[in-house]
């Protein structure tokens, strides 16, 4: 089989006015970026009428495990069946791109496309996001520069720069102006702008979300916000267009919109409500993913995303592989399916609507294929399989009908806490809830944090777990399902603007690095701009 960016551009692609035009989407609605790509400007009042329905997934091995693959064939089958439906996907980071995991458009003939633009410099987003998180930063630094009116402790400041590349000599560095303090970089899908932008209703919402970014504290310990260096007006400004979905589409010519692009292991890991909610105005079905397993991405697109949109998915869908099975077991298929058994007792909790897909490999025999179909049915859910890889839309057919009749039943959601619960006892309905923890071990600092930051008024904002996609809980290590596990809480942080609380788990990093073997090793461009080895 070719490889994907060889499948990529083996299939014309329709000019994006086609697209928009199957979504009943004028002209005059689209802003293109040349003649494949554009975003959308439509109003975001329009009423929601679509199912939604989320794509998560049991823990990855490090090349992930085709949840997007899945979302995208998915949402081929859907149309191919006659059905107006549209996938909502974040938008990839170039940190992965050129590391390990490589891009996030699909693989095979399950793909968005152009795949080459969107996995790089796309229509500009991240940029914006970078280009607005550091001249916050810049703010900052010149209003202590030029005199601090404000009072700022400089060794208080809670903004970081970011840049959208893993770049581990970053996560250190020393600032030197008037005066030195110890900084540190993120990368850019990490920084509360992000989050800001995704979780924002529209521009004025996200002006006020920008103004509400808590940079520091003053000498007398008092709280410092954007709105303070009256800094909010700039930051919109480059955000302007950023704000605005994009649209795209998959190799059948079926509408996709990208937008947004946070870190599931870090931010909430979903793409942008702006996004969900016009694709639920134009759509009878809408497709969405939430970032590596149902431990992170589900239970953060959950409590955070749908909380604010006040809509919730009609279906839920579980990804899982052979390959990521046998992972979690030591390379046996029976150890490891417990993985696959502690998110369906995660999602349990959440939803009663849900699903398990199977997305098959040419490596997965019968037998195996069998015992996990067996498995899943003796625990009480419905079983498909998805080989959109291969087959695009043709291999998720059984998969698109199962949803179909599925989304006819309600589904009820239960959050894991109503948000005028303590901020201690939220965290402990997740980490002992759902991730089985018997101990949570707070270190002193994040304890005086949690006080003060009740003391300020944030204890009604839900929480975002940063921790390892590897595993549930704290440690990589900790394969398949731990139970009785002891799970340290070693940082918290407040995201003022985009309104939860950051709780990080043991050893977790901001600025990922790049591996021993990079993707980028095995990229390549000739003189007429052909590229090859992305994926």
């Amino acid at each position: 089989m070719n490889s994907d960016i060889e499948i990529a551009h083996s299939i014309p692609m329709k000019p994006i006015v086609e697209i928009a035009a199957k979504l009943s989407i004028s002209e005059n609605h689209l802003e293109c970026y040349g003649t494949y790509k554009a975003k959308l400007n439509i109003d975001e009042k329009n009423e929601k009428k679509g199912k939604l329905i989320l794509v998560t997934s049991t823990n990855p091995t490090p090349y992930g495990e085709g949840k997007t693959t899945v979302t995208i064939g998915l949402n081929d089958a859907l149309c191919s069946l006659g059905n107006k439906s549209i996938a909502t996907l974040r938008e990839p980071s170039l940190g992965p791109v050129f590391g390990i995991k490589g891009g996030a458009t699909g693989g095979g003939y399950a793909q968005v496309v152009p795949m080459e633009d969107i996995n790089l410099h796309f229509t500009g987003d991240i940029h914006a996001v970078t280009a607005c998180n550091n001249l916050l930063c810049a703010m900052i630094d010149n209003h202590i520069f030029q005199g601090n009116t404000l009072k700022i402790d400089p060794t208080t400041i809670q903004v970081s720069r970011c840049l959208d590349v893993n770049d581990r000599a970053l996560r250190q560095i020393c600032l030197k102006s008037n005066y030195e303090r110890d900084e540190s970089f993120v990368i850019s899908t990490a920084s509360e702008i992000m989050a800001i932008l995704c979780l924002s209703e529209n521009l004025m919402d996200l002006k006020k979300n920008l103004s509400h970014i808590l940079i520091g504290y003053t000498i007398h310990k008092q709280p410092v916000y954007v709105s303070d260096l009256h800094g909010e007006e700039a930051l919109t400004i480059l955000l302007k267009d950023a704000i605005k979905p994009n649209l795209v589409q998959s190799l059948e010519h079926n509408p996709v919109l990208i937008h947004g692009g946070p870190f599931a292991n870090i931010a909430h890991g979903c793409n942008s409500i702006i996004a969900t909610n016009m694709a639920l105005s134009l759509a009878d079905y809408v497709v969405t993913e939430a970032g590596f397993g149902s431990d992170l991405g589900a239970i953060k697109f959950m409590d955070i995303k749908c909380r604010k949109m006040k809509t919730y998915p009609d279906l839920v869908i579980i990804n899982t592989t052979i390959r990521s099975l046998k992972h979690n077991g030591d390379g046996i298929l029976e150890n490891g399916i417990c993985n696959l058994q502690a998110h369906m007792d995660m999602m349990r909790k959440l939803s009663t609507n849900i699903l398990i897909c199977l997305n098959q490999f040419d490596t997965d025999t019968n037998e195996e294929i069998a015992f996990v179909k067996n498995y899943v049915e003796k625990q009480g859910f419905p079983f498909s399989i998805c080989n959109a890889y291969k087959l695009g839309g043709k291999g998720a057919l059984e998969l698109a009908q199962t949803v179909i009749q599925l989304c006819k039943q309600e589904n009820t959601i239960t959050l894991p806490y109503s948000l005028d619960t303590p901020i201690l006892e939220k965290i402990g309905h997740i980490l002992k809830d759902f991730y089985q923890a018997d101990m949570v071990l707070i270190e002193e600092k994040v304890r005086y944090e949690i006080t003060h930051l009740e003391e300020m008024g944030y204890n009604n904002l839900p929480i975002c777990i940063a921790k390892t996609q590897y595993a549930i809980g704290d440690s990589p290590k900790q394969l398949g399902y731990p139970k009785h596990q002891v799970i340290r809480v070693t940082n918290i942080k407040v995201a003022a603007g985009a309104g939860f609380i950051i709780v990080y788990l043991g050893n977790i990093l901001t600025m990922p690095g790049l591996s021993k073997e990079p993707a980028y090793l095995q990229m390549s461009i000739d003189a007429n701009g052909n590229i090859r080895g992305l994926y």
